[in-house]
């Protein structure tokens, strides 16, 4: 009897250790969704951090409350502008111009860099002119785009499309030359015609580089947009924290400062799901 219990205490003892000795391997799909939510913890937690010191040292003199304001107050001065209705209609106004700029020159970008793909000599001759026209300062050119196409909302739209139609055909343009020439005769030897070429295999392969351009391109026609309201404007978030600024209302120009660093966190996310939608299937999603 002992030596029968002997046997199977040295039998557990040997099956624990082979179990121990196997590694554990974590799901992929549970392993990223663990990743996900504790960067978003992460995030949080720092926000927060953030916004409760800032109101602390606000509190215990360290930070002078006439310039640096504190959420308790900025909130309070955003709620009495939220309900006389002007925050929201200039919040309005500003994403309206930025998405619209945005989108128009985003698409107008993509066209003209894919367009490049059709003429050798096309893209060639433009190509410099290109890039001297996006080494131009193009906020420099607001008070003429604002005294041409005047101080309404129109000005906003075409200041944010300059902004951003030359970064994405500069981004179409490299995608375009990092075609596959070897696919390209495969097609052509398929009995594939140009147009077939450019929407089977131009299209799909300059996406990625288009796509990467997105999330500059909302935060460069956001800027567009602002500085043509500094500039010269009725309504938006920029012509709000304009006027703070004379009238002294150092309040109201940080209830601006927080508004556009929410919108523009805002416009970020959704540049990353529009990325997403685009990019579907290619790296596994």
């Amino acid at each position: 009897m002992k030596r029968k219990r002997y046997k199977r205490k040295e039998q557990l003892t040997v099956s624990r250790k082979k179990d121990s000795a196997i590694p554990f391997i974590e799901d992929e799909e549970a392993k990223e969704k663990r990743r996900l939510r504790l960067t978003i913890y992460g995030q949080w937690a720092i926000g927060i951090l953030l916004i409760i010191g800032w109101e602390l040292f606000t509190q215990w003199k360290v930070l002078d409350s006439y310039y640096w304001s504190s959420p308790s107050i900025i909130w309070k001065t955003a709620y009495i502008a939220f309900m006389e209705g002007t925050l929201l209609d200039d919040l309005l106004y500003t994403s309206g111009a930025t998405i619209l700029g945005f989108i128009t020159g985003t698409f107008a970008g993509a066209l003209l860099g894919l367009s490049f793909w059709w003429s050798y000599y096309y893209s060639r001759i433009s190509e410099p002119y290109l890039i001297a026209f996006n080494a131009v300062p193009k906020l420099a050119l607001a008070p003429v785009l604002v005294i041409l196409f005047g101080i309404g909302f129109s000005s906003k739209v075409i200041l944010a499309f300059m902004m951003t139609v030359i970064v994405t055909a500069l981004a179409a343009y490299s995608g375009v030359k990092s075609v596959d020439a070897d696919l390209e005769k495969l097609m052509y030897s398929l009995g594939a015609k140009k147009i077939h070429v450019f929407t089977k295999v131009v299209v799909p392969t300059s996406m990625p580089w288009i796509v990467s351009s997105l999330k500059i391109n909302i935060a460069l026609a956001l800027a567009g947009t602002i500085v043509g309201e500094f500039i010269s404007s009725r309504q938006g978030i920029g012509r709000m924290i304009l006027y703070a600024g004379q009238i002294m209302n150092i309040n109201l120009v940080w209830v601006g400062v927080v508004v556009l660093s929410l919108l523009s966190i805002l416009m970020y996310f959704a540049t990353v799901w529009i990325e997403k939608i685009l990019l579907k299937g290619r790296h596994g999603s």
